[in-house]
């Protein structure tokens, strides 16, 4: 076991157990009791699996039954996809670093991670705002909605919207934005052999932020407030007259909670995120390792969400574990 003896200012010798015995700049490790580690070890494999498959159900219903090949769907497509590879791919070796408290993957991985999480998250969130965007064309502009927001429309929306966070991720990582006009400061107080962090600036947090979560967050707001405007004054209309108008209210309902679920599980990172530099790095790890798996849960609760308010899923979803799917013509069950 990997440590060393120092003296604190009492006098008592304490040990600090470290990431790498053999390297000068290793960071310090802690470790926690056995049944701790198993128990969070099952707590985030669950979470992990859970989040997989109930993504991977949702991906499955919109791809295979036609009646779901609408702008709107491909949106929660996308949305199920970005949350499939956070379960899949970032939920994993978070994991390992989590409860290990070390990073043991390497400097190469340590980067490819960092980047994919935070172009997932961005990439979430931009195809949250192309939801509001076609939920308020629905709502306030009908005769508008199936001009407007086409598949094509939507399918290119959605592209722009991975390529963006993908650039804004790996950019920011591979080209070591994050700490620009800090590097002196990050690799003489915070690089460590044994950590994965994607430390900021000022600047880099504050921008990051901005982009990646509140201004995206604050024109969906502003368009569901629309929404909500424009809806009251239907409202007569949905309940017993337009029945298209009903099923499109209760769509942006539903879309309404989800964005909701969303912003109330990354608030408390990104505003962490956002006031650490400024109070001189203060934020515990371990609070913010906490906050980090608040939002990965995010991705956990979104197909709960659709099980929970959208009967079309609950349909297909009896379909999918009876292997209705495998029937001929299953693809052109209907589901509403």
């Amino acid at each position: 076991m990997d440590a060393q003896i120092n003296i604190s200012q009492n006098g008592i010798l304490e040990k600090t157990f470290l990431c790498y015995e053999i390297s000068n700049t290793s960071c310090p490790k802690i470790f926690y009791p056995l049944e701790t580690r198993i128990l969070l070890y099952i707590l985030f494999s669950v979470s992990s699996i859970v989040t997989i498959i109930g993504n991977l159900l949702v991906i499955i219903t919109v791809i295979h039954f036609k009646q779901l090949h609408t702008p709107t769907n491909y949106l929660i497509l996308s949305l199920a996809v970005a949350d499939l590879l956070v379960g899949g791919v970032v939920m994993p070796p978070s994991m390992l670093r989590s409860i290990e408290t070390c990073w043991y993957l390497g400097d190469l991985f340590c980067k490819i991670h960092s980047s994919l999480d935070v172009t997932l998250c961005t990439t979430s969130i931009l195809n949250l705002c192309i939801i509001s965007l076609d939920r308020y064309y629905a709502i306030c502009h009908p005769f508008q909605y199936h001009s407007k927001m086409t598949s094509m429309t939507t399918i290119v929306m959605i592209i722009i919207s991975w390529s963006v966070s993908a650039a804004l991720g790996f950019g920011m990582v591979f080209m070591k934005l994050n700490i620009l006009g800090i590097e002196d400061f990050y690799y003489e107080n915070v690089k460590c052999d044994g950590s994965c962090i994607l430390f900021h600036s000022r600047e880099a947090a504050t921008i990051m932020s901005l982009t990646c979560f509140y201004v995206p967050a604050f024109v969906m707001l502003c368009m569901y407030l629309k929404i909500l405007h424009v809806a009251i004054r239907q409202v007569q209309a949905i309940q017993s007259v337009n029945s298209e108008l009903k099923k499109e209210g209760k769509a942006t309902k539903t879309l309404a909670i989800i964005i909701g679920v969303f912003l109330t599980f990354w608030i408390p990172f990104f505003l962490c995120n956002l006031i650490d530099p400024f109070i001189g790095y203060s934020v515990p790890p371990l609070l913010f390792d906490l906050f980090l798996w608040v939002g990965y849960y995010n991705s956990t609760c979104n197909p709960i969400v659709y099980a929970f308010f959208y009967s079309w899923f609950r349909h297909a979803f009896r379909i999918i574990l009876s292997k209705g799917v495998f029937q001929t013509d299953s693809s052109r069950t209907m589901l509403l």
